[in-house]
């Protein structure tokens, strides 16, 4: 999760940012529910903006922004938030997010045959989820209370469920894989506001100040 709030402006300002990270107080409950609903009035209006930007903003100009997006690891992390709160998003609402997807796909499919090669093309585009419960995230804040490690994909999931705040306890130890995204380890800690440690390759700590 990317927490700077001094950006410039995109879809939300940097009084917006500090707001949903719980920085910037307001003083009444509907100043809080107006807040609330100029960003929710902003991303739609973001989401209808894609249709503008899809038809008319040059080649030129789309290159640069993904030429961004691919040397700026924030930038990747941003795009892949975009697709998971539409994927979100959309099964909330009982959509389902293949229908988002497979015409988006195989439309861009079609129009770059068209527009770069001079063919059309057949497009078969699959889709395909399967979830299986491995730990329940009840289970996950009954092991940090114990001082048990978890995994950074636990800790994360945790953390957005909101409903427990990990940040509560003095240390939080991580199992990782050697493999394990060092940049993601550090945005956990950042998010709440602690110092990572590394002891080993397979295992992290997060002190948090309340030590």
């Amino acid at each position: 999760m990317n927490t700077d709030t001094d950006r410039d402006r995109g879809i939300l300002t940097p009084a917006d940012r500090a707001f949903l990270l719980g920085e910037r107080e307001l003083g009444h409950e509907q100043s809080r529910r107006n807040a609330e609903a100029r960003i929710r009035r902003r991303v739609i209006d973001s989401i209808l903006d894609f249709d503008l930007l899809l038809h008319t903003l040059p080649e030129k100009d789309r290159r640069q922004v993904f030429e961004e997006v691919a040397t700026d690891p924030d930038a990747l992390d941003g795009l892949r938030a975009a697709l998971a709160f539409t994927y979100i998003g959309t099964s909330e609402q009982g959509l389902d997010f293949e229908d988002v997807l497979v015409p988006a796909v195989r439309h861009s499919e079609e129009a770059c045959a068209a527009s770069r090669r001079g063919a059309n093309v057949s497009v078969e585009v699959t889709f395909e989820v399967e979830t299986s419960v491995e730990t329940t995230l009840e289970g996950v804040a009954e092991r940090l209370a114990d001082g048990d490690p978890v995994s950074p994909q636990e800790l994360f999931a945790l953390i957005m469920q909101g409903e427990h705040d990990p940040a509560t306890h003095e240390r939080i130890a991580l199992v990782t894989s050697d493999g394990a995204d060092d940049q993601f380890l550090e945005r956990l800690a950042t998010y709440l506001e602690g110092e990572l440690r590394r002891p080993t390759s397979s295992r992290a700590v997060i002190r948090l100040e309340n030590e």
